[in-house]
């Protein structure tokens, strides 16, 4: 493939407007450009006024939609269905408005690539004639089971078990996304999840935020009703197969940051000795919950790197960051993937959304599943009984959290216990086959190219 000729090709990028979709399909958007197509990423215009974006970050243009919210975003909705409802309004009126903008340059958008929580961005994209491209941000055993539900194969809620899908391990309720067992919970989000596929029989390609040698029985038993394409992991170059110049970081913080607190606190301490603690950018923690982590973290006596969210942070007692000496630090926000590449992490506590799990295990880091919503029990299920990259905490079902005893049992495990060591095997193990992936000629750097070669030819 002439990069010349792919350099004429446009695509636009539209994630749903959150972290931990905007990451990834930057990530794509920078391996597109790399292999010499011309790449747009959309934001919220809240986001981008907010975060105060350019018009490019590194090789990837910027460009902005309205999610119906622009001067406060998510936030400011009264309720979850008002922002869906808003957002699919805003969004198909502004992205129209968008690809028309592009009509008149001498770059005309010839393929949106969208991801699956907007099907209504496909929608747009085929009103206009473009090619239209799926891009799932979870792994492929979720989308499967999301299609298995959205093709009335499973029915909702989901009571019994062991679940049997094929190309799956058997799930118990626990391991379920938390939405095929509570529906109800948040109703308009389990709807968003099991639209997905409402049109995906549409979409002109269907790529996936995984690698093939991690979930190969999922990957090829969908790939019979629904040819998929395996692109990751979608973790920044230099981490990887480091052919991607200046590519250390995603580049779009949703909140502030200052990498240099956490990797100057970590530079001085010794090899392995810090547990790194991460919930993501959306869900929060019971007082409860909290409290019982404090207590696990302090009697596991390792050094602890903690990110909670400023909106967080007045669940700890007032006292607790005074007393915590050199213990532990707390930070707002991190550089994940900086963080769990520095030698002295030993183990990272997490909720096991996809961008985190696949992160450690391509980087080689331990994990202690904590999950809390939505995908994070099949992740975590995946994590501990199928890639044995790490353990699950327990859940005490009486009281709905989990226990100081069983957070310090699982940390000791990890950083101190023969259990440990198997797993830092497993995990090391996992990361030189997410290296291979994305190397030249390995099964997603393939697929990419496969990808951007019938884009051309259409």
């Amino acid at each position: 493939m002439e990069t010349q000729t792919a350099s004429k090709f446009h695509v636009l990028l539209v994630p749903y407007p959150g972290q931990g979709h905007v990451n990834p399909m930057m990530q794509f958007a920078r391996r597109l450009v790399s292999k010499g197509l011309k790449a747009t990423l959309v934001v919220s215009i809240f986001i981008a006024k907010s975060m105060k974006l350019g018009s490019y970050v590194g090789p990837v243009q910027l460009d902005v939609i309205s999610d119906g919210y622009d001067d406060g975003g998510f936030p400011k909705a009264n309720s979850i269905d008002t922002y869906l409802e808003r957002l699919k309004a805003a969004g198909s009126r502004t992205l129209a408005d968008l690809i028309m903008k592009y009509e008149k340059t001498p770059n005309p958008i010839d393929c949106v690539i969208y991801e699956p929580f907007l099907p209504w961005a496909l929608d747009v994209a085929k009103e206009f004639g473009l090619l239209g491209a799926a891009f799932f941000t979870q792994p492929c055993a979720v989308d499967y089971i999301y299609y298995n539900i959205q093709h009335k194969l499973l029915s909702l809620p989901i009571s019994s078990t062991p679940v049997s899908i094929p190309g799956l391990p058997l799930l118990e309720l626990r391991d379920l996304p938390s939405f095929a067992r509570l529906p109800d919970s948040y109703p308009a989000y389990a709807e968003m999840l099991i639209s997905q596929f409402s049109n995906a029989d549409k979409a002109d390609f269907v790529l996936i935020n995984t690698f093939y040698k991690l979930e190969p029985e999922a990957v090829d038993t969908m790939s019979k009703v629904c040819p998929v394409l395996t692109i990751g992991p979608t973790v920044p170059s230099i981490y990887l197969d480091k052919r991607i110049e200046d590519d250390d970081n995603y580049g779009v913080d949703l909140f502030p940051l200052d990498a240099s607190v956490s990797s100057n606190w970590l530079s001085s301490k010794p090899e392995r000795s810090v547990v790194y603690l991460s919930f993501g950018s959306f869900c929060g923690l019971s007082d409860n919950q909290m409290e019982e982590l404090l207590w696990g973290l302090k009697r596991s006596n390792f050094y602890f790197l903690w990110v909670i969210r400023a909106t967080e942070e007045a669940k700890l007692p007032k006292t607790f960051k005074e007393n915590l000496g050199d213990k532990g630090l707390i930070v707002n926000w991190s550089c994940q993937v900086k963080v769990l590449t520095n030698k002295a992490v030993g183990c990272f506590l997490t909720h096991c959304g996809w961008n985190s799990t696949i992160e450690a295990m391509s980087l080689g880091v331990p994990m202690v599943a904590m999950p809390l919503w939505s995908d994070q029990p099949v992740n975590a299920k995946l994590v501990e009984d199928v890639w044995k990259v790490g353990i699950r905490v327990k859940v005490d079902e009486e009281k709905g959290i989990v226990p100081r005893d069983e957070i310090e049992f699982c940390i000791r495990e990890i950083m101190e216990g023969e259990k440990g060591k198997e797993v830092k095997k497993n995990v090391e193990k996992w990361s030189e086959l997410a290296i291979e992936a994305v190397s030249k000629g390995g099964t997603s750097d393939k697929n990419i190219d496969e990808f951007v070669s019938k884009l051309v030819k259409t």
